[in-house]
């Protein structure tokens, strides 16, 4: 009779566990996240894709990352047209050699609390600017969304597919006040990369259309 309860009060201990004893609480998964991301650089191939919901219309590219920590970052498109993103942290510069163009502005313009994913340059910034809930798992990661702690036009909330396995960030889904859609799906990850710092420098093509992104 005595163990017969014993086995009673086991179950019901372990229905009514908290969550911790199953998994990983939200610290414990982002100091796994954090750590994993921690390297000088890094390197992945990305997706990503684009919709505007109003107008049904979705766009689909493709190319390379390259992060150095903190706060460095160039995006290499190669699909559908060419096109370079890249930052040093201070200054950005976007080139885009179908139309021999080149426009210049201010990383913290583009980059900015969260925007284009910036946080990937430096992970502690996601637990700085956002305030963050598990949601329901999907078959082999963890969800994480985020909510901007100051109110964001362009950043309603996004969700980061975490690795069960590696901790690596797979996906990251952004909302905007409009409900549009960015996914950035990333791949081919190469960690511990010492990258130059003139990898996130550019130097503006000869006889290049140059413009000012506040204009």
């Amino acid at each position: 009779m005595k163990f017969k309860f014993a086995i009673i009060a086991l179950t019901a201990a372990l229905m009514f566990a908290p969550t911790a004893f199953a998994g990983l609480t939200l610290d414990e998964l982002m100091d796994k996240v954090e750590a994993r991301h921690a390297g000088a650089g890094f390197s992945a191939r990305f997706l990503q894709q684009s919709t505007i919901k109003a107008m049904d219309i979705t766009d689909n590219a493709n190319g390379k990352i390259q992060v150095k920590r903190p706060g460095m970052m160039r995006w290499e498109y190669e699909k559908p047209t060419k096109q370079v993103i890249v930052s040093d942290g201070q200054e950005l510069w976007v080139h885009k050699p179908q139309d021999n163009q080149v426009m210049l502005g201010k990383a913290a313009d583009y980059f900015g609390d969260g925007k284009g994913a910036s946080f990937l340059s430096d992970i502690r910034l996601i637990r700085k600017n956002f305030t963050l809930s598990l949601e329901k798992e999907k078959e082999g990661y963890h969800i994480i969304k985020l909510l901007p702690k100051e109110k964001k036009f362009d950043i309603a909330a996004i969700y980061l597919s975490v690795s069960k396995k590696t901790f690596e960030i797979e996906k990251v889904v952004t909302y905007n006040s409009y409900e549009d859609e960015t996914i950035i799906q990333m791949t081919n990850y190469q960690f511990n990369q010492d990258i130059d710092n003139s990898v996130f420098r550019f130097t503006i093509p000869q006889g290049a259309e140059v413009l000012q992104m506040e204009e």
